[in-house]
């Protein structure tokens, strides 16, 4: 007898949703979604820290004065100065700015806490340095240069250097995320290739009537295919559902620690959207691993 399909649309002449086999592939197919949305969470997540921190600190240095060992108030400004003037003259560099102090101790806040009793140590004079475009310049003989003027310890810290360290660690991250997605991929595809097989097996008789009376492969794959869609879907959403708060609450937890210690991540309509693709995209490739499964299992058959 001629059932509903198990979309709510077409025939289905398969008991398929009375299979046991086949009502724990929801369950698995929104465990995969769920890790499937985090990990493509973290793949946006550290593209974007990727890219505010490669477009805010490429082509810059920091110069780090500290004050005379006189301590004279008088002497750490004319070294300043003179630093400073001797970086702007500099053909490779666009701007020099003096950081002031208070941004200086906002720096440490994360740090230190209450910075208000920092305010009368003798902290380093820092000048931010901005290099023109493409420009190729000698930061070791330019902190040279500027430590034979400063006459107090100098550093010049190359944020070029430490950014390329980090940029690969975040893409090394990127890339197991990206394995994850795969390895969960390939778990799904398993996982249908099995609940198809044993679904073939458990109606095998029936299938046998529907080819005598003129069924083709196809039509009996198209009725597995619209089942493993409908639990996909089912299980999906319901992955869905589970990973969204998890996100939110992750979200939370990280707004709530201070502004210094963690990058902060937002989300746009974008992101969010290419998070709702895991569950489209595991019912598609369910759907089509249990059609393909049941050509090839069928064609042998015969």
């Amino acid at each position: 007898m001629a059932r509903r399909g198990p979309l709510g649309l077409g025939r289905s002449d398969l008991p398929l949703g009375t299979d046991a086999d086949g009502r724990f592939l929801p369950w698995l197919l929104a465990f995969a979604v769920f890790l499937a949305v985090l990990a493509l969470a973290g793949l946006l997540a550290l593209n974007a820290v990727a890219a505010r921190w490669e477009h805010g600190v490429t082509d810059t240095l920091t110069v780090q004065l500290m004050p005379p060992p006189s301590g004279d108030a008088r002497v750490e400004e004319e070294n300043h100065l003179a630093v400073l003037e001797a970086l702007r003259k500099t053909p490779e560099v666009a701007t020099a700015r003096p950081v002031p102090t208070r941004e200086v101790l906002r720096l440490l806040e994360p740090w230190l806490g209450d910075t208000s009793a920092a305010a009368g140590l003798p902290l380093p004079r820092l000048i931010e340095v901005r290099l023109l475009a493409g420009a190729e310049l000698d930061v070791k003989a330019l902190e040279d240069r500027l430590r034979r003027l400063a006459g107090a310890p100098l550093t010049v810290d190359d944020h070029g250097v430490w950014l390329a360290k980090v940029v690969r660690l975040i893409r090394l991250a990127q890339g197991l995320a990206g394995l994850v997605l795969l390895l969960i991929a390939a778990t799904t595809v398993g996982t249908v290739v099995f609940t198809t097989r044993t679904g073939l097996a458990i109606h095998h008789e029936v299938i046998e009537v529907l080819h005598l009376i003129g069924a083709r492969d196809a039509y009996v794959a198209r009725q597995f295919g619209a089942h493993a869609l409908a639990l996909g879907l089912r299980g999906g959403l319901g992955g869905l559902a589970l990973a969204v708060p998890t996100l939110v609450a992750m979200g939370y937890l990280a707004g709530s620690l201070d502004s210094g210690v963690l990058p902060q991540v937002s989300f746009g309509p974008f992101e969010w959207a290419m998070l709702c693709l895991p569950p489209l995209a595991v019912a598609a490739l369910a759907t089509a691993t249990a059609r393909l499964t049941v050509l090839r299992v069928l064609e042998r058959m015969l």
